[in-house]
């Protein structure tokens, strides 16, 4: 059999293990990985990962040494050729032209949206694994990349705090998340801060206001706020004007890290979660699945329908809305 791999979309901590997990299960069960370079588009370019040989297919020696790289060898894209019918009928005949029987794509929901969509023109097996920061799918407790996006988060605001402290501020720090709080909520709880603002809770202003009186008039000098840049402020440096022009008592400063939390060396968990999932992946297709999604829930690995990975926003636990609330009051 001929697997083929790729990266799509937002590039995330732990591809670069979950690609060698899946060439290493993949030969070591006596078949053939394919690396397709630069996701969809790649596939569309005809753009293979060249093994030490100069051959377009992966060996052990490809993957050595990268499950503790950030970023992904195979690189990523987007690619709106794809979304077209034109993109995924062509997709699926250079599929078969190169003789694969099965792929494996790993991305979010954009990728996996590509991939229902490229099914309906190619009957080759699809198991997807959920590489993305934003931990916004259905069906997997945790996405890889998720852990070292927190950790990333967490280490700039336990610096931020110093600074906070040294001169009397409050900042605002924007994370990740254009659709989803996951990021934002975690971070919040893991650094201590005193707020956190998230597309799924509403953001009153008002109510911050009275909160960060309160918090002032207990003594504190410094506060932290966690913003994702989806709220529905507009992130943080709209979320700021609007705090200013409503009295806030303290003296403020935004930060956004951006890609920042995409990039760095996966933290152990995004390294572990990616081995399991792509291995996953590889079993998944050699006993003849596919359409899903190779995910983790409460410690046992789970096949998901693709479409129901993104067929609803996946909420915040409540638990931790609550855990916050009680922590910084």
């Amino acid at each position: 059999m001929r697997i083929a791999v790729l990266c799509s979309g937002g590039d995330a901590p732990g591809m670069n293990a979950c690609v060698r997990a899946i060439v290493r299960a993949g030969i070591s069960a006596g078949h053939e990985v394919i690396g397709i370079l630069r996701g969809y588009s790649g596939l569309l370019r005809e753009e293979f990962f060249l093994n030490e040989q100069g051959q377009p297919r992966m060996s052990l020696r490809s993957v050595s040494d990268i499950a503790r790289r950030g970023g992904t060898i195979l690189h990523t894209s987007r690619c709106e050729e794809f979304y077209t019918e034109s993109g995924q009928k062509r997709a699926a005949e250079i599929l078969r032209k190169y003789k694969i029987d099965a792929l494996i794509p790993i991305g979010g929901d954009g990728t996996f949206h590509g991939a229902v969509a490229l099914a309906k023109y190619w009957d080759g097996q699809i198991i997807g694994c959920p590489g993305t920061i934003d931990n916004d799918l259905l069906g997997t407790d945790y996405t890889i990349g998720f852990a070292t996006a927190v950790h990333t988060a967490v280490d700039a605001v336990d610096k931020l705090r110093d600074t906070a402290d040294a001169h009397e501020r409050m900042f605002l720090v924007e994370v990740m998340g254009r659709h989803s709080g996951y990021i934002a909520l975690y971070t919040a709880i893991a650094a201590s801060a005193e707020i956190a603002c998230i597309p799924e809770t509403p953001t009153e202003v008002s109510e911050i206001i009275r909160q960060l009186h309160e918090l002032k008039s207990r003594g504190k000098t410094s506060v932290m706020m966690i913003v994702a840049e989806g709220d529905e402020r507009g992130g943080a440096a709209a979320l700021q004007k609007a705090l200013c022009e409503n009295g806030c008592p303290f003296e403020t400063r935004v930060l956004a890290l951006g890609h920042l939390q995409r990039g760095g060396s996966p933290v152990p968990q995004d390294r572990l979660l990616a081995a399991r999932l792509g291995d996953f992946a590889v079993r998944s297709i050699l006993a003849g699945k596919t359409g899903c999604m190779a995910g983790e829930q409460r410690g046992e690995l789970v096949l998901v329908p693709f479409e129901q990975t993104y067929a609803a926003h996946k909420p915040v636990p409540q638990e931790l809305v609550r855990l916050l609330e009680t922590l910084a009051s």
